[in-house]
């Protein structure tokens, strides 16, 4: 088959299109014949080198097709069944051996590049305004990269919730698309000190900053917060956040700081169907909108990363095997 490797650390360039062995479901496992590719910034960190991975590696953690293949004593899944994963090492490829307890069964009228696209930004944006700060109506959040593929979801479940939003983005464009998500308040932050505005707009502070960016919005972001408010970090596509003194969090307002991981918010089967089957309702419902951005052949890997890390992307970007 073909796939994408890594052999060191470095750059877009160092994805390379390779011939690799076909893989052999194993024990618990089921051959999946991969229609769409989820790319996603944690793939940017392991090709960096930011998360170390052992070398060489299929890089890619989500992915949606059609089951080829079972090994011998596996129940819950059968050849012919339409499913998608998240979370499993390997997908920029053409074919995946995965856990069965992984695949989520896909129902009617979720396509493969739709359940490719949602799975791991879906379920970090359901964890994060479910389960990492309990989003309430009528509260204040702050969501930086809101064009982005977990942006645009989350502004969009907060705005379900009933909570206000404050959305930050780079260009017009961008601006154009939170709106649509439901963003009532959009900063351009390549034109507006996003602190000075996200004050004017909701003093003393917001509840809650969900920032996927990193070095260059945290202290700014942990600024704007209202005392007891949380500081949720889940990215860092601009670099890691400057160290952190514990006293700063209270002279500040005694906030509170946490860094999540979706291992930790899909650690069990139930947990996972919990926030998938959500997803699926609503995407069924068309309740929740998710946009595909942009879809490259897996060949061109390397130009999707290079467009997601310069920031050149909107919503979701796929690899198409």
């Amino acid at each position: 088959m073909k796939g994408i490797r890594v052999h060191a650390p470095g750059g877009p360039e160092v994805l390379r299109h390779e011939d690799l062995p076909d893989p052999q479901p194993g024990p618990g496992q089921a051959l999946v014949r991969l229609e769409a590719v989820g790319v996603n910034f944690i793939d940017i960190y392991q090709r960096t080198g930011a998360y170390p991975r052992s070398y060489p590696f299929i890089p890619g953690m989500e992915g949606a097709g059609v089951v080829t293949a079972i090994a011998p004593g596996v129940t819950g899944v059968a050849v012919g069944d339409r499913v998608a994963y998240s979370g499993v090492m390997g997908s920029y490829a053409e074919r995946i051996a995965a856990p069965v307890q992984q695949l989520l069964p896909l129902p009617p009228g979720i396509d493969f590049p739709t359940a490719a696209a949602v799975l791991l930004q879906g379920t970090t944006a359901h964890y994060l305004v479910y389960s990492t700060y309990p989003l309430k109506a009528g509260e204040w959040a702050l969501v930086h990269a809101a064009a982005g593929g977990v942006g645009l979801l989350l502004v969009q479940m907060a705005r379900k919730i009933g909570a206000h939003v404050i959305a930050t983005v780079g260009t017009e464009e961008k601006a154009r698309l939170a709106r649509q998500a439901g963003a009532e308040y959009v900063i351009i932050y390549t034109k507006e000190d996003f602190e000075t505005e996200t004050k004017r707009i909701a003093p003393p502070g917001v509840h809650v900053v969900y920032d996927s960016v990193g070095k260059d919005t945290f202290d700014k972001s942990v600024n704007v917060l209202a005392p007891r408010g949380y500081m949720v970090l889940y990215g860092q596509s601009s670099g890691p956040a400057p160290p952190v003194d514990p006293q700063m969090l209270n002279t500040k307002g005694s906030l509170f700081l946490t860094r999540p991981t979706t291992g930790h918010y899909m650690a069990t089967r139930e947990e996972r169907l919990w926030r998938t089957g959500d997803l699926f309702k609503w995407i069924r419902s068309g309740e929740l909108d998710v946009r595909i951005g942009h879809r490259y052949p897996l060949a061109a890997a390397a130009e999707a990363h290079r467009a997601l890390e310069g920031r050149l992307t909107t919503g979701k970007v796929l690899l198409i095997p």
